[in-house]
């Protein structure tokens, strides 16, 4: 590898050829200010924030695109970079809608931090307000151009990560603008609702649709009965907002919490994770036997579901019929549970903590009720429940652990996972292994299917069948794997398929990550947390699990029953493909 020598405030030093300054400094613990990069994503020098002197250059370069050269010298503070860097955030700012204390970034937005830390004053700038429209058509996604600063990252992460592109420039000048095609609303374009825009946003340009006013006003209202479900994924991801360290398990606190803000049930969504791999196991279990449509898709994501349905409709048929573990949660709970608590079904008023925005979009779904009751009334990211419990002044850190509410609030080990990619599959198969051996099988950790690569593949050994399986998260990997299904170079049975990098650890709705290069080392850590209560868990398969076993025993008969075909599974629908 060639080596370049280069001196960077007066330190020498050696990078390999190719090597962009910002990196270079970065080696050299040098910290250059960045707003539009993200590595590996967009790289682009639009901000021109990360200028940087250098010698015998005319005018100051952008660092994060400008690669090294040999005895090249740079400095990164002189006075001329300060004032410069200064400067241009004023221009930035003079455009951008400066309501910081009313905004959903408030003291979390690398904008307004960056300003702080450059001592941005009055801005001497009179910008063009352009007077947007806020856009609030998308059932989880609201869009205020009022305060995009055209860094980019948005686009990069939904055509390059997501493979979507629901949304990129147009126009040119001062009319340069962030849209969708032909300007319609999001709410009317391809946009899965995945939430990668929010979390990739340094401002407060994207946002989720806020509900926990809606929640507040059912909390207080003393003739509706309020049940509560918690998502795997947002127990190891909550404490964050909270400071404590990235991957803690707070489920304990979490549940007391909620339970403090005056639900009357607080039940679990790992419940009906189990319950999802009993109805999808089953369902595989007859696509083998029956010579069904193969391979079978898993459903979980709703992300994944609307990416299909607009991309990939060769390919609706392979999806499972099995609603999400949320909506089945909300379909049991106001029927099974409301028969087992006297209580009317109309009277029962279902929110969802979830890690993810596509989730409000789901439950929006007409295909998600149930005798004329909507199975999910409210959805609230890991973000809003946060926020609601800091409107309480519940010291989240010392408040006593809690337990969850018996009938809906017991889980295995195989239903905490489903919250990192690969997590379904290994709970199936942990399911489907001792239903084709008929034992109870000790070697459980399926770990071909871990891990953060975009695209898994493995071959189960289950008695005397090889079982071909495959795992992709990031809808853009999904793109990948099902052209190489198509094209006939790859062979599975089952497939597991989740919307957002990293899975739910990951989702849309998770506390955002300030520190993007940290991105990857915080999805280790979340995943990690869900691996350790897995392995805690007295059972670790789905079909253990004794509230699951009583539905079925009491109600439901058994997995894929006329009844539980008419409570847990749905139909999905063709969508236009732009």
């Amino acid at each position: 590898m060639e080596m370049v020598n280069i001196t960077i405030d007066g330190i020498k030093t050696q990078v390999p050829s190719g090597t962009t300054v910002l990196e270079a400094a970065k080696s050299l613990n040098i910290d250059i200010p960045t707003l539009c990069f993200l590595k590996g994503l967009n790289a682009v020098g639009a901000c021109r924030v990360c200028v940087v002197e250098v010698q015998g250059a005319r005018a100051l370069q952008a660092s994060c695109v400008l690669p090294v050269a040999e005895g090249m010298v740079v400095k990164t503070a002189t006075a001329k970079v300060r004032e410069a860097r200064k400067g241009i955030m004023e221009l930035i700012l003079a455009r951008h809608e400066r309501e910081c204390l009313t905004c959903s970034r408030n003291l979390n937005c690398e904008l307004q931090k960056l300003s702080e830390e450059m001592g941005v004053g009055e801005i001497p700038y009179e910008g063009s307000n352009l007077n947007y429209t806020v856009d609030e058509t998308s059932a989880a996604i609201v869009r205020d151009q009022n305060k995009c600063i055209l860094c980019g990252r948005c686009i990069s992460v939904c055509k390059k990560v997501q493979g979507t592109g629901a949304i990129d420039f147009a126009r040119r000048g001062v009319k340069t603008t962030v849209t969708t095609a032909f300007d319609k609303s999001l709410g009317d374009v391809k946009c899965i609702n995945c939430g990668q825009c929010i979390k990739i946003c340094p401002v407060g340009a994207l946002r989720e649709k806020d509900d926990t006013e809606k929640v507040w006003d059912a909390l207080g209202n003393d003739k509706v009965h309020v049940v509560v479900q918690t998502a795997p994924a947002v127990r190891v991801a909550l404490g964050e907002e909270f400071g404590m360290p990235v991957g803690t398990n707070v489920e304990g606190k979490m549940i007391a919490a909620l339970k403090r803000l005056g639900f009357n049930k607080v039940f679990d969504t790992n419940f009906s994770a189990d319950l999802t791999i009993l109805e999808e196991g089953t369902e595989l279990l007859g696509r083998l036997n029956n010579g069904g449509k193969l391979p079978l898709i898993t459903s979980c994501s709703p992300g994944w579901i609307k990416f299909c349905e607009h991309n990939h409709h060769d390919f609706i048929e392979n999806l499972s019929s099995c609603k999400s573990p949320q909506q089945m949660f909300g379909a049991v709970a106001k029927t099974y549970y409301a028969e087992k608590a006297e209580i009317d079904p109309k009277d029962i008023f279902v929110v969802s903590i979830m890690p993810c925005t596509a989730k409000k979009y789901e439950a929006g779904r007409e295909e998600m009720s149930v005798d004329g009751n909507v199975d999910v009334d409210a959805v609230l990211t890991t973000r809003e429940l946060a926020k609601m419990i800091k409107q309480a002044r519940i010291n989240f850190p010392a408040i006593e652990e809690g337990t969850y509410d018996s009938i809906l609030g017991d889980s295995t080990g195989a239903g905490v996972i489903f919250g990192a990619t690969g997590g379904v599959m290994e709970a199936a198969l942990r399911t489907v292994a001792d239903i084709l051996t008929g034992e109870d099988l000790k070697n459980i950790e399926y770990t071909a299917v871990r891990g953060m690569e975009g695209i898994k593949e493995a071959t189960v050994r289950i008695k005397d069948m090889d079982v071909k399986v495959a795992v992709a998260h990031g809808t853009a990997n999904a793109d990948r794997l099902l052209d190489r299904i198509r094209s006939g170079e790859a062979n599975y049975h089952f497939v597991e398929v989740m919307g957002c990098p990293g899975g739910c650890i990951n989702g849309g709705g998770q506390p955002i990550i300030m520190d993007k290069e940290k991105t990857e080392e915080v999805k280790q850590l979340r995943a990690q947390g869900l691996y350790t209560i897995d392995q805690s868990r007295k059972r670790r398969k789905s079909h253990e699990n004794p509230e699951v076993k009583a539905l079925y025993d009491e109600y439901m008969e058994k997995p894929n029953s006329h009844k539980a075909h008419h409570l847990l599974h749905t139909h999905y629908t063709k969508r236009d493909r732009v």
